[in-house]
């Protein structure tokens, strides 16, 4: 039986028992849960990267994103409230859209 020893999405269980295979899983404790949701989240990110074509690109978004809604919720929050932080520093900083490269900054 392979060992994964990671979280996985809430109805990844019923998915498993439904191919009629046996699982082992357990309820993590909060402390837990928000490690293996940042390590979710480089595996997520990896997965990304690693990405070659925008199809796949765009699937492993929508896993950093569930992934992003996940952690809001952790700390108490919401997706909705991540966006209106994300707004707020795009409108007094910018975003990525320009593809801006800084390479220097003189000293004074």
């Amino acid at each position: 039986m392979p060992t994964y020893n990671k979280l996985v999405r809430d109805k990844i269980p019923a998915i498993i028992e439904q191919s009629g295979k046996k699982y082992t899983t357990s309820i993590l404790s909060d402390e837990e849960y928000i490690t293996e949701l940042k390590k979710k989240s480089l595996e997520e990110l990896e997965e990304y990267m690693n990405t070659e074509n925008n199809e796949d690109a765009l699937e492993e978004l929508a896993d950093i994103l569930e992934i992003i809604h996940a952690l809001a919720g952790y700390h108490g929050s919401s997706i909705d409230e991540v966006e209106r932080i994300r707004n707020e520093k795009a409108s007094k900083r910018g975003g990525f859209q320009e593809k801006v490269f800084l390479v220097e900054v003189e000293d004074d």
